[in-house]
């Protein structure tokens, strides 16, 4: 995509590089003297959130959550997506490799008449406000989740592998989110710098607390559920095994007595009897109704 101006006024103008090219890049160093190395940073996917600062450009390298679901979770750049902002002055320009959420509901908000006045500093705060979003938007879609699955092993009575690797999955997930909140911290607090209310500032690094305590009681809740689930399937598995015992409490004495009339020795006196069959049913029976009295007894 082209390089765009989304918004010009009288206190500051605001460009756009959508998946830029390195013809992109080297314009932009040229044109603005920005550091090669800080364009760099812009499109390496897997790159941290950071804050830099080269003479009289401020660089914010922001993550934002996104929606696109993968297979694999095993990076940032798994659940996330990169956004740098330059402040130049009264210049802002903010790159990105995807579309970005962020910048598609600021390019709408920017036009609405309260935003007259708004300088290159404020559309920054913005989109700093609007990531916060992305991830607080995410932590209530895994809460969500989680209570779901939740009720399903619990009320439902459902207990498969396939909760197991949801929860494996819900806990990479929060996991990954929490890394990317606490590097972030780092450019979330370089707000401070800039020339902005500080009311405006506290809001950012509120959300910011915010939803960093929604993830880690997340990831608390998700590491008790799988607990707890383990736990739930260990008790279901010796429900069967205390079954399995029982019955075979019924029929080892009776096996012991067939197997002793099953050696086919020539001295055997009870086979020369004519009620020696029903009398050895009879002592097996006898012998099966005590078990179950000394194991409802125990309340087995």
């Amino acid at each position: 995509m082209p390089i765009e101006i989304i918004y010009r006024n009288d206190h500051c103008e605001w460009i756009d590089v959508e998946s830029p090219t390195e013809e992109d890049l080297i314009f932009l160093h040229e044109r603005y003297k920005i550091n090669q190395l800080l364009l760099e940073d812009t499109i390496d996917p897997n790159h941290l959130p950071k804050f830099e600062q080269d003479d009289d450009v401020n660089f914010f390298l922001m993550r934002e959550n996104t929606e696109l679901e993968r297979s694999h979770l095993n990076t940032i750049s798994d659940i996330s997506t990169k956004l740098g902002v330059f402040l130049i002055g009264n210049l802002i320009i903010t790159i990105h490799r995807m579309k970005n959420r962020s910048i598609y509901e600021l390019k709408k908000e920017i036009l609405l008449p309260e935003n007259q006045e708004i300088n290159s500093e404020r559309i920054a705060l913005n989109l700093a406000l609007k990531v916060m979003k992305s991830f607080d938007d995410e932590s209530q879609n895994l809460m969500e989740t989680m209570d779901n699955i939740e009720n399903e092993i619990f009320l439902k009575n459902t207990n498969n592998a396939n909760q197991i690797r949801r929860l494996y999955k819900l806990k990479r997930k929060s996991g990954l989110n929490t890394r990317i909140l606490n590097i972030s911290a780092d450019w979330v607090d370089k707000f401070k710098t800039l020339k902005l209310n500080e009311t405006q500032v506290t809001d950012l690094k509120d959300k910011h607390k915010d939803v960093i305590a929604d993830f880690e009681h997340l990831n608390a809740q998700v590491i008790n559920l799988i607990s707890m689930f383990l736990a739930l399937s260990d008790q279901k598995a010796n429900q069967v095994m205390k079954v399995l015992a029982i019955y075979s409490m019924y029929f080892f004495p009776i096996t012991f007595i067939a197997g002793i009339y099953g050696m086919n020795f020539d001295n055997m006196p009870e086979l020369r009897q004519p009620l020696g069959y029903f009398f050895t049913l009879g002592l097996m029976a006898f012998i099966s109704l005590l078990t179950f009295i000394y194991v409802r007894r125990k309340r087995w």
